[in-house]
């Protein structure tokens, strides 16, 4: 029954995401030869052309990834390929735990492999072709290469720990898993500002007096606790332009892309980071920190049952081996098959985000007031070339954020 629903859910996870797709598509097209009268007096038609090109090579290329991805799968899962690395692996290296710490590697340098191969792709040729790619090959190469290394040295202390646990703590293992998994993460979050972020971009405080009084005096009222302002050299490796909070406690500090202060005036970051400590005034990432922890302590202890039952592996094209621990052949399996199992939960999420966003809008509308807010979102669509058309089904489905009539029209009735 697993094998039939798994196969059943792959197929449904395609076919769906491919009707998605060729909506968004066919909707964005139709709407391309005209701006949408609220946008007309502020965004040009070339401009609104770019966009609806851009958002159609992206489902295009995102549709090609998920075929590619989907076969990968398979090939690992019901057509053997699993089953023949961990045996493989099994004849060629003695100890249980390096045995099992390698099958899980392998499967995800494999994933790794083809995640990057398409990355290239977004970013030299669809990147590029639309003008945002600004990162060179060596630059590529070297953000891949540090990021495998981090991995390796964050990642591979955290699997061994794991695998460990399971095959030590008995059968309250996930308990105890759970709370490294939560330490791990709080550590990461830690780490990230001061030390892995400035391994990939360079971070100098922010040189304009004015824009430091109006940003320092919103986050006094906003009672916000901040440590800093830094300008990353995001411009490096692409023209997007972003800003966002990171660190914790009285560590927190705001970024800024280089890129997004070219383009916005000081009224406009002052409205972009009012909405964006909406999300800190409404809890909105505590929330979501609290939710993620809960679901990883819910689906570790549904690992921890499924790893006991023959039919999690058989079902999915592998027969574990007899005599030796399987806890790494039950991790790989249960990551393969989660997301394509809980696909159907994307609406749901994507849903709540929007509703999070929406409250964050009025956060920053009561700080700021609506027409700079607006002002910011209109440049920010336009520089990112963020369809001003979406296909209500396919946003209803995947956007995390409102479409951009809707959140303007928000924004102007308050």
């Amino acid at each position: 029954m697993l094998t039939y629903l798994f196969l059943a859910c792959l197929v449904g996870d395609l076919l769906l995401r491919h009707w998605l797709a060729r909506r968004q598509i066919r909707h964005v097209l139709a709407h391309r030869d005209a701006v949408p009268a609220v946008f007309a007096d502020r965004i040009g038609l070339h401009s609104h052309q770019r966009a609806a090109d851009y958002t159609v090579a992206r489902c295009q290329l995102v549709m090609i990834e998920r075929i590619v991805e989907a076969a990968v799968l398979l090939g690992l899962t019901l057509l053997g390929g699993l089953q023949a690395l961990d045996l493989t692996l099994g004849r060629l290296i003695e100890s249980e735990l390096w045995r099992q710490m390698a099958l899980v590697g392998v499967v995800l340098a494999l994933l790794g492999a083809v995640g990057l191969a398409f990355s290239a792709w977004r970013t030299f040729r669809l990147e590029a072709r639309f003008g945002f790619n600004r990162m060179t090959p060596r630059l590529f190469l070297s953000d891949a290469i540090k990021m495998l290394v981090l991995t390796l040295a964050l990642g591979a202390p955290l699997l061994a720990a794991i695998l460990w646990i399971m095959d030590s703590a008995g059968t309250d293992w996930a308990w105890w898993a759970w709370g490294l998994w939560v330490g791990f993460n709080l550590l990461v979050l830690w780490l990230y500002p001061s030390f892995i972020a400035p391994l990939f971009n360079r971070f100098v405080p922010l040189d304009d007096p004015e824009l430091g009084e109006r940003i320092h005096a919103l986050a006094k009222r906003c009672r916000f606790n901040l440590s800093g302002l830094f300008v990353m050299d995001g411009s490096r490796r692409s023209a997007h332009g972003n800003a966002y909070f990171t660190g914790f406690g009285r560590h927190r500090r705001i970024v800024f892309f280089d890129t997004l202060l070219s383009r916005l005036n000081t009224d406009e970051v002052e409205a972009v980071l009012a909405h964006e400590l909406g999300h800190f005034a409404h809890r909105h990432i505590l929330r979501r920190i609290i939710i993620s922890f809960v679901t990883a302590g819910v689906l570790l202890h549904l690992l921890a049952w499924l790893s006991t039952q023959l039919w999690f592996y058989t079902g999915l094209g592998v027969i574990p081996q007899l005599g030796r621990p399987n806890d790494g052949l039950a991790l790989v399996l249960f990551m393969l098959a989660l997301p394509v199992l809980t696909f159907w939960s994307t609406p749901i999420a994507s849903l709540l985000s929007r509703r999070d966003e929406f409250q964050a809008d009025r956060y920053a509308v009561r700080q700021c007031g609506p027409a700079p807010l607006s002002s910011a979102l209109v440049k920010l669509y336009d520089d990112n070339a963020a369809t001003l058309t979406p296909d209500p089904i396919h946003s209803a489905w995947y956007d995390s954020h409102p479409p951009a009539p809707v959140r303007i029209a928000h924004l102007r009735d308050g």
